[in-house]
C-alpha cells in the first residue's frame, strides 16, 4: 500500500511539474535519484544518467532565461504544448514501475491530464500577464512557478499526502481560473485583430 501511494505520488508530481517546468522536473528527479536521496523505479532510472542530468540541466538554464522574457515566454509555452503534455503522460506511466498494464495506462492518461492542466493554466496566465507593460509581474510569475515546481516535487518525493492535497487544491483553482483565462484571451485576440 505504501509503495503504491509513493508510486502514485511520484507519477502525479512528475506529471504535474512537467506541465510547468519539464526540464527542471527531469533534472531534479535525476539528480535526487543519482544522489541516493530518492529511489526511482527502474523505468525512470535513466534520468540518473550523467548525460541526461547534464542535458536537462542545460535546458533548465535555457528555459529559465526564456521564461523571463515577456512575449517570448508565450512562444516558448506554445511550442512546449507538444512536449510537456506527452512527457507528463510518459513520466506518469514510467513512475508506476512494473505494475499491471491497466494501471500503467491509467497513469499515462492521468499524467497527460495533470500535465495539460498545469501547462494550460500556466500558459494562459502568462499570456495575460504579458499584456502588462512592465516585466516585474512576468518575472514574479516565473519565479513563483519555479518555486511551486520544486515544492511539488519535494512533496511528491517525501510527503505524498501533502502532494495529493496540493493537486486537489491546484485543480479546483484551475477549474475556476481556466474559463476566466479563456475569456481574457478571447478579449485579447479580439483587441489585437481590430
Amino acid at each position: 500500500m505504501v509503495e503504491s501511494l509513493s508510486s502514485a505520488a511520484l507519477a502525479g508530481g512528475l506529471s504535474w511539474a512537467s506541465g510547468i517546468r519539464l526540464y527542471l522536473t527531469l533534472f531534479i528527479a535525476g539528480w535526487f535519484g543519482r544522489a541516493g536521496w530518492i529511489e526511482l523505479p527502474s523505468s525512470l532510472q535513466v534520468l540518473e544518467s550523467p548525460w541526461v542530468i547534464g542535458l536537462a540541466g542545460a535546458l533548465v538554464v535555457v528555459e529559465f532565461l526564456a521564461d523571463k522574457i515577456p512575449g517570448f515566454d508565450s512562444v516558448w509555452d506554445a511550442i512546449h504544448t507538444f512536449i510537456r503534455i506527452p512527457a507528463g503522460a510518459v513520466l506518469g506511466a514510467a513512475a508506476m514501475g512494473n505494475m499491471d498494464p491497466a494501471w500503467t495506462t491509467m497513469a499515462a492518461i492521468l499524467g497527460g491530464s495533470f500535465a495539460a492542466g498545469a501547462h494550460f493554466t500556466k500558459a494562459g496566465s502568462r499570456a495575460l500577464i504579458n499584456t502588462s507593460p512592465e516585466p516585474f509581474s512576468n518575472w514574479t510569475a516565473s519565479l513563483s512557478e519555479d518555486i511551486a515546481v520544486m515544492g511539488g516535487l519535494w512533496a511528491a518525493f517525501f510527503h505524498p499526502w501533502v502532494l495529493f492535497t496540493f493537486l486537489v487544491v491546484f485543480f479546483l483553482f484551475a477549474l475556476w481560473l481556466l474559463p476566466k483565462l479563456w475569456r481574457g484571451l478571447r478579449w485579447l485576440f479580439q483587441r489585437l485583430s481590430t
